[in-house]
């Protein structure tokens, strides 16, 4: 019963010295070396993927994992992009729709409007160095920037539109992450298997300058890809120093 786990101590610690992105030995070659069934492969497999120490590509195979560090500070701009290349990785977002729509009441009371106001949900899938990382959904109201909708068509990034075209400067100022696992629509957007916790973000940004809520949003992170760490910043002065 325990066969598996040996296996994957074994391969665990060979992976140590494998280049990030390197394909792992399918579930029969790992049977036919260890002298064991396709079973106890896939299960070797699996609890290496529970270890973040590989990632499963649904019909590609598996690759020897590399996670980046996720920091959340205050002192951060609250954007995948920025936050992704500062971790040393290049990172790409993917606009899967933006829809015109009515403020449902549990998002209306963050921007202090009336349920069913007019709103532009904006739903984005996320990438780290080319792996699929993130799924979100982001609420903004409409008067915001009125023609969100057309400048998403060229722009991919919500927070470049609204310093650009809104003159706007995003501030995180309320964030809560938690893992959990996701229901099922999430975990066919980013491809994992049901058993594998991610990570649920919540979060809403002001505008630096009039301090009204500009965007609420709800994301799901792949763990494999990405480490979150929380930095809390604390001012010294120069006497305590």
């Amino acid at each position: 019963m325990t066969r598996y786990l040996e296996i994957a101590d074994r391969l665990a610690s060979e992976l140590g010295d494998s280049v990030p992105g390197s394909r792992v030995v399918s579930e029969s070659e790992l049977a036919r070396r260890f002298g064991v069934g396709r079973g106890a492969a896939r299960s070797a497999l699996q609890e290496l993927e529970r270890r973040l120490l590989v990632r499963r590509v649904r019909g590609a195979g598996t690759f020897v994992n590399s996670r980046i560090d996720y920091v959340i500070s205050r002192d951060r701009p609250p954007s995948w992009h920025a936050s992704v290349q500062a971790a040393g990785a290049t990172p790409r977002s993917v606009v899967r729709r933006v829809d015109r729509v009515g403020l449902p009441e549990p998002e209306a009371k963050w921007f202090a409007r009336e349920p069913g106001s007019p709103a532009y949900l904006v739903v984005r899938e996320f990438y780290a160095d080319d792996l699929l990382a993130s799924w979100s959904e982001e609420w903004i109201p409409a008067d915001i920037v009125p023609e969100l909708d057309v400048a998403m068509q060229v722009v991919d990034s919500v927070e470049d539109v609204l310093r650009q075209v809104g003159r706007l400067q995003l501030v995180r100022t309320w964030h809560r992450v938690a893992l959990e696992i996701p229901p099922p629509r999430v975990l066919r957007e980013l491809e994992v298997e049901a058993s594998c916790p991610v990570y649920r973000w919540e979060n809403h940004s002001r505008d630096a300058a009039s301090g009204r809520v500009l965007r609420r949003s709800t994301a799901w992170t792949r763990a494999d890809v990405v480490r979150v760490i929380v930095e809390l910043l604390e001012t010294i002065s120069e006497e305590e120093g």
